[in-house]
Formats: structure tokens, C-alpha cells, sequence
């Protein structure tokens, strides 16, 4: 019983000494899903070191020694798999074996035995798909119940004299199995549940910073200007509880929140030796208040002592830099150190997209003014034209054509939107071919077929009008019979179809023109959903030419209004 107590006693100075193990950076490997080779060879020293630590500690019981020296290769098999207990249990074994005794040999080889069996049951529960299983202080328990056994076995076997190897295993058989046993199910219970904590902490810092992410990417929707970085620097100053945050640009201050924003003021020229280097140097820039500091360059009285700089790129540019400071006496803690480099990082690719959106915007608006700008000159003059020649027989019919020409360019000039619902297309569409057919009179015929719930289909504006001018400037102008135009609109699966067919087949005519038109409206389509969508020509010679828009169908609420 004495025996059982002293032992307990010894393991209690490991459990202690575990406690600390696991407060340590040595212990952050375990806190991952994987070991590296480096982490395995950190976790070999530290766990040899157990085992070596438990035979000094043992106590001497007939020219043997009564340990806890298998909790090391036992830990170090089931966390690390075969090889590293194997190498821990033959670095403990070596180490008894040099200490002599009737039982040196044995105890050698036990010892390796030992955390060859802890790293067979890790393998069983690695294939088994029960990674975690290895941390579970029952599991610990029972391997270690079984190794101790076995070492008991191979003493009996090994070790001579044989009486008195026999006298030693009833003598220290059970205190060692308990006192073994239970020592390695509660070291595993600290470091599991020191896992647990890590997770715990892990997963809230990260729904912190998505949530904070999702925030600042709000804020920053409209680009990076003063008053989204005083917005950014108050949320990230409220949510990280850093003494102060600053975002600038690459001359001055355009944001500062916290301690110092009496002197630290925003339009102010940047003056931070830290943030000039920073930007320079397109770097991270941490003055941790220890080894470097931070110095004011404003004021002799700032509180803060401590920041780190991180850069605000674009496109590798930098743009400006967002700051986070903490005062004196105050660590800065390198969970907030993670999450600055981490929203700058977040906040540069904000900042690209919406560069890119800016340039897309652009680029959609210029593209929606070549349009403008082909239709309006061409057609202009052919209705002018159109309308002299009716003046002189018809007054009232060349006021009627006169309001539908100031219709058409009034909507040219108001539709400033990209997008437009397919009503207002065909609408459109109506007062171009009011105008075109009084001045084609018999020789065009228009007919419009179009499933009426498809109304409210949404497509790059400008998209109709330039493809009907194709078809009567490209074809119906050039035969000399009647010439007709079907426009029509069905939903095909999960597609609609806008067909616009003409009657001329003048395939040669549209091959041979710059055909601006129809590619600017394919590339819009493409460009709002997708390349799978678009426009496509077909042609039969002197039969007739077919452009067929594809589009998404409407769906939901859209496709029932």
C-alpha cells in the first residue's frame, strides 16, 4: 500500500509538470489535426524526457526500481503513432538499461515494447477513422493497463535470478499498473481538454473575425475614403479592444480611433517613420513595444508604445495601411497581431474587386454609349429623311412621325441604367419600327410574337434595337421584294429565346460589316450571365438571316408578375 501511495505521489509531480507542458508553445502541435516531422521530433524529446524523469524519480525495490516510466513511450505511441514511440520507449529502455540491476535488460526492452503498443493502438484507431480517440483518457487508461501487464511478462521472462524476478512482480505488479494507468489517463485528460479549450478559443476568434470581416467588407463598398475608414477604424477599434486604430493612405491620416486622437488627427500627412517604412518597403511593420518601440512623432505625451503597420495593397500597390496600437503596460497580443495582417489581407482583395467593379461599371457604361452613338447617327438621318418626304403629302403623318422620332431619343437619353426589363426593350423596339416602316412603307413587314410572362425578363439595355437595325440595314434594305421581320419569344427549359428572322438572307452583307452591333450586345450578355448566354447568327443565302438572343428565364416572383 506504501508502495501504491509513493508512486501516486511521483505522478503527481509529472501531472504538474504536464499542466505546465501544456501552457507551453511546446504543447501547439498537438492542437492541430496533423504532426509534422519537426513537431514529432519536438514531441519525442519532450516525452523521452518523461520516461527518463520517471526512472530518476522511481523508487529502488529489490535491486530494481518501481516507475512511472512508461507514460512517456505509452503517450508518445498513441499521439504519434509507432515510430515515434517506438523511438521514445527505446530512449527510456536505453537509459534503464544503463543503470543496471537484475532487471536491466527486461526493463530495456519493456520500456520499448511499451510505446510500440501505444503507437499500435494509435495506428488501429487512425484506420479506423477515430483520429480523435487517441486523446481519450479512457484509451489512454487501458494501453497503458496492457503495457504495464506486458512489462510485468517480460520481467518474468527475462529477468534472472527467476525468484527473484518473480518476488519483484508481486511486489510492484500493482502499484505500478494502478500508479501508471491512471497517471496516463489523467495526463491525457489535460491535454485533451487543453485541446478543447484551444478549439473553443479557435472557433470563437473565427466567428469573430468572419463576422468582423463581413462588416468591414459592408463599409468598404464604396472604396476607401475618409468616411468609410473612420467607420472601419471604429469597428475594428470596438471589436479587437486595441488602444487605438489609424488607416491611411499613402500621404495622410484619412481615419484615427482610440488613445492619442486628440494629437493623431485625421487629413494629417503621414509622419510615422513605421508607416512611411511600411509603405516603402511594402512590408508589415510590428513594433511590439519590447525589443522595438513605438515613438510618437506628433507628441511626447502619446500613451501608445506599441503598433503594427500593415499595408493595403492593390494590384501589389500599395494603397495605404491600416494600424492597430496598444499603450503601455499593455502586451500586444498576437491574436490581434493575426487578425490585423488578416483584415488588411481581406481589405486589399475588397479593394481590387471593387476596382474591378469600377472598371467593369465603366466599362458596361461605355459600351452602352457606342451603342447609343451607333444607333442615333444612322438612323437619325434615314428618319429626317423619312419625314421630309411625308411632309410634302401628309402633315399630320409627319407630326405623328416627328413625336415617335422625340419618343425613341428621349428614352436613348434617359436610360442612363444598364439593365432593362424586356417590356421596356420592346417598347423600344415599337417606336424604332414606326419610323423605319412608314419609311419603307409595303416593302417591310413586322410581326411580334412574344410570351407575354416573359415581360418582366431582365437584359442589357440596348440589347433589341441594334439587331433589328442589323436586320433591315443589312438585309431588308438590300432585296428588292417585300421584306419581313418576325420577332419572337419563347421559354425553352430553363432558357428564353428572343429569335429575330428576316426574310433576306444577305448572310454575305453581315459577314463582310463591322457587325459592332451585335458583337457589343454579346459581349454584355456574356459579361451580366455567363458564357452561356448570348447572341448567335444563322443564315440561309437568299432565304434568311436568324439572331437568336439566349437569356436565363425569369423565375420566382419575377416570372409570375
Amino acid at each position: 500500500m506504501g508502495l501504491i501511495i509513493d508512486l501516486l505521489q511521483q505522478m503527481s509531480v509529472f501531472l504538474v509538470i504536464a499542466y505546465i507542458f501544456t501552457k507551453s508553445p511546446a504543447f501547439r502541435p498537438l492542437t492541430g489535426e496533423s504532426l509534422s516531422h519537426r513537431h514529432k521530433l519536438l514531441l519525442y524529446v519532450i516525452f523521452s524526457t518523461f520516461s527518463i524523469m520517471g526512472t530518476y524519480f522511481g523508487l529502488p525495490v529489490q535491486d530494481a526500481i518501481a516507475n512511472t516510466r512508461a507514460i512517456g513511450p505509452v503517450l508518445a505511441g498513441l499521439i504519434g503513432g509507432p515510430v515515434l514511440g517506438l523511438a521514445t520507449g527505446l530512449t527510456g529502455g536505453l537509459h534503464r538499461y544503463f543503470l543496471g540491476g537484475f532487471t536491466a535488460f527486461s526493463c530495456g526492452v519493456s520500456t520499448t515494447v511499451e510505446g510500440l503498443i501505444g503507437g499500435l493502438v494509435c495506428l488501429v484507431l487512425l484506420r479506423r477513422g477515430q483520429a480523435e480517440q487517441r486523446f481519450n483518457p479512457r484509451i489512454a487508461l487501458l494501453t497503458t493497463l496492457v503495457a504495464e501487464g506486458m512489462q510485468m511478462v517480460i520481467i518474468l521472462l527475462l529477468a534472472t535470478p527467476t525468484e527473484d524476478a518473480v518476488q519483484l512482480v508481486q511486489a510492484i505488479a500493482a502499484p505500478m499498473i494502478l500508479a501508471n494507468s491512471a497517471g496516463a489517463a489523467l495526463f491525457m485528460s489535460i491535454i485533451r481538454d487543453q485541446r478543447r479549450m484551444y478549439d473553443h478559443f479557435g472557433a470563437l476568434f473565427s466567428a469573430k473575425a468572419f463576422e468582423l470581416a463581413e462588416r468591414v467588407l459592408e463599409i468598404l463598398g464604396d472604396g476607401l475614403n475618409h468616411k468609410s475608414a473612420l467607420e472601419m477604424a471604429q469597428l475594428i477599434h470596438r471589436w479587437t479592444g486595441v488602444g487605438a486604430v489609424a488607416i491611411t493612405d499613402r500621404e495622410q491620416v484619412l481615419a484615427f480611433v482610440g488613445l492619442g486622437e486628440d494629437h493623431h488627427l485625421a487629413g494629417n500627412p503621414i509622419m510615422s517613420p513605421l508607416t512611411r517604412r511600411a509603405i516603402d518597403q511594402n512590408q508589415t511593420v510590428f513594433a511590439d513595444g519590447g525589443r522595438e518601440h513605438y515613438h510618437c512623432s506628433i507628441s511626447d505625451q502619446c500613451p501608445l508604445s506599441s503598433a503594427l503597420v500593415v499595408p493595403l495593397r492593390v494590384d501589389r500597390d500599395v494603397i495605404g495601411t491600416i494600424k492597430l496600437y496598444e499603450p503601455r503596460r499593455k502586451l500586444f497580443l498576437n491574436i490581434n497581431r493575426s487578425l490585423g495582417e488578416g483584415l488588411a489581407a481581406l481589405l486589399s482583395e475588397q479593394l481590387v474587386h471593387s476596382r474591378y467593379q469600377e472598371q467593369k461599371t465603366l466599362l458596361a457604361q461605355s459600351e452602352l454609349k457606342l451603342a447609343q452613338a451607333q444607333v442615333n447617327p444612322h438612323f437619325l438621318f434615314n428618319a429626317l429623311n423619312t419625314i421630309v418626304a411625308v411632309l410634302r403629302k401628309d402633315a399630320d403623318r409627319a407630326r405623328d412621325l416627328l413625336l415617335h422620332l422625340s419618343r425613341f431619343f428621349r428614352k436613348n437619353l434617359k436610360r442612363t441604367s444598364d439593365i432593362a426589363s424586356l417590356e421596356e426593350e420592346l417598347d423600344h423596339v415599337r417606336s424604332y419600327l414606326y419610323i423605319e416602316e412608314a419609311r419603307f412603307g409595303d416593302r417591310l413587314t413586322v410581326t411580334m410574337d412574344v410570351d407575354p410572362t416573359l415581360m418582366v425578363l431582365k437584359l442589357p439595355a440596348f440589347t433589341l434595337q441594334p439587331l433589328i437595325e442589323n436586320a433591315i440595314k443589312h438585309g431588308i434594305s438590300n432585296i428588292i421584294g417585300p421584306g419581313e421581320i418576325a420577332v419572337t419569344g419563347r421559354r425553352i427549359k430553363q432558357d428564353v429565346e428572343i429569335v429575330i428572322c428576316d426574310n433576306a438572307g444577305t448572310c454575305a452583307d453581315h459577314e463582310h460589316s463591322d457587325g459592332l452591333g451585335l458583337q457589343i450586345v454579346d459581349k454584355r450578355i456574356k459579361n451580366l450571365y455567363g458564357p452561356g448566354y448570348g447572341v448567335r447568327l444563322s443564315c440561309l443565302p437568299g432565304e434568311e438571316t436568324q439572331v437568336t438572343v439566349t437569356l436565363p428565364a425569369p423565375e420566382g416572383k419575377e416570372a409570375e408578375q
